[in-house]
């Protein structure tokens, strides 16, 4: 929990006393950082983008209370949680039960929740946090913790609970900490934290009971997304189908829809290229990226008529067993976010 850097005393004065540069050096250096924080706190790429700009707001506004008894990270880390449990009070939101009565599930597996909220994180807004092993900011990134499977897990946990269970569990804050930024005491963070790990066990799939550090993208895996991206834009949704598992799933926010197993998977994207499709004809590029640390694919189409490829979808997959074992579909807001193109000629 240390202060990077020996000069910061004169810098943490200098902000107190109303220094804006001096306040700006301080805070954007671990912008990063806090916005992976409210991130994983809101599920919400756009809301944590927002929720650091209240951040750095009210620890202006209130620079002076800055004492020095904490370092000024976890100043600003318990101001950020404090904005975050103040959007979600006023925002409540829970992960909603889907109806069953839509499921195309050969497995009979219960439906996954609706998270509708729930958004990617580009992997090049996560590389200048953890570009330095000695830095605070590494470890804040350096684990599984960022994937698609554990922010929705998260989503299931009251506010309070989510909070304790970041800040312990994933920044490793010790207990008395975790307590004084919540303003609890160190039982109740004990209590909450062991209600929060029992409640992620139920929602996290299975072998991501344990969390290591990600590795990089072995050549099977690689082989893997090139061939799901010539599928696609092939729209050949037979070579699709051999690249995923028995009980693959696709799930659609902010959309209701989901799908459940390999031939459910296959039978809705024959549908969305198919001639009942306004889709259908048009040409498809691919273009590869990475999101919470998964393999993803930008999507664009051309439709007959026009001139340029145009965003469509965003694909986040999860992998296993060399095959694809989760596709989670988002639309194409975020590209600004993930440095791609408006179009492609």
């Amino acid at each position: 929990m240390g202060e990077a850097g020996a000069g910061d005393g004169a810098l943490v004065a200098a902000a107190r006393a109303g220094d804006e540069p001096a306040f700006a050096e301080l805070v954007e250096r671990h912008r990063r950082e806090l916005q992976v924080h409210c991130y994983r706190m809101l599920g919400s790429f756009e809301e944590s983008e927002d929720l650091v700009q209240e951040t750095f707001l009210r620890a202006w506004r209130g620079r002076e209370t800055f004492q020095g008894r904490s370092t000024y990270r976890a100043w600003l880390y318990r101001i950020a949680t404090n904005a975050c449990l103040d959007f979600l009070d006023r925002h409540p939101r829970r992960p909603r039960p889907r109806e069953t009565g839509q499921a195309q599930d050969a497995y009979a597996v219960p439906p996954p929740a609706e998270v509708r909220w729930l958004q990617p994180y580009p992997d090049r807004l996560l590389e200048p946090a953890a570009s330095g092993e000695t830095e605070p900011d590494a470890a804040v990134v350096g684990k599984e913790t960022i994937e698609l499977a554990f922010l929705v897990a998260l989503q299931h946990l009251p506010p309070g609970q989510r909070a304790a269970l970041i800040l312990r569990d994933v920044l490793g804050w010790p207990a008395g900490e975790t307590a004084v930024l919540l303003g609890t005491s160190v039982d109740s963070v004990k209590s909450a934290l062991k209600r929060a790990r029992s409640t992620l066990r139920t929602h996290l799939p299975e072998h991501r009971l344990e969390w290591s550090p990600p590795a990089a993208p072995t050549a099977r895996e690689r082989e893997l997304l090139r061939r799901f991206m010539d599928a696609h834009e092939r729209a050949d949704t037979a070579a699709l189908a051999e690249l995923l598992s028995e009980d693959v799933r696709m799930t659609m926010p902010p959309r209701p829809f989901w799908f459940s197993g390999r031939e459910a998977v296959e039978a809705f994207s024959a549908h969305a290229f198919g001639p009942d499709s306004p889709l259908y004809r048009g040409e498809w590029r691919s273009v590869p990226t990475r999101a919470n640390r998964q393999p993803a694919v930008a999507g664009y189409v051309r439709l007959p008529g026009d001139s340029a490829y145009r965003p469509q979808v965003l694909n986040v997959l999860r992998t296993g067993g060399g095959r694809i074992v989760e596709i989670t579909v988002f639309e194409p807001r975020l590209f600004p976010a993930f440095g791609l193109p408006s179009t492609l000629s």
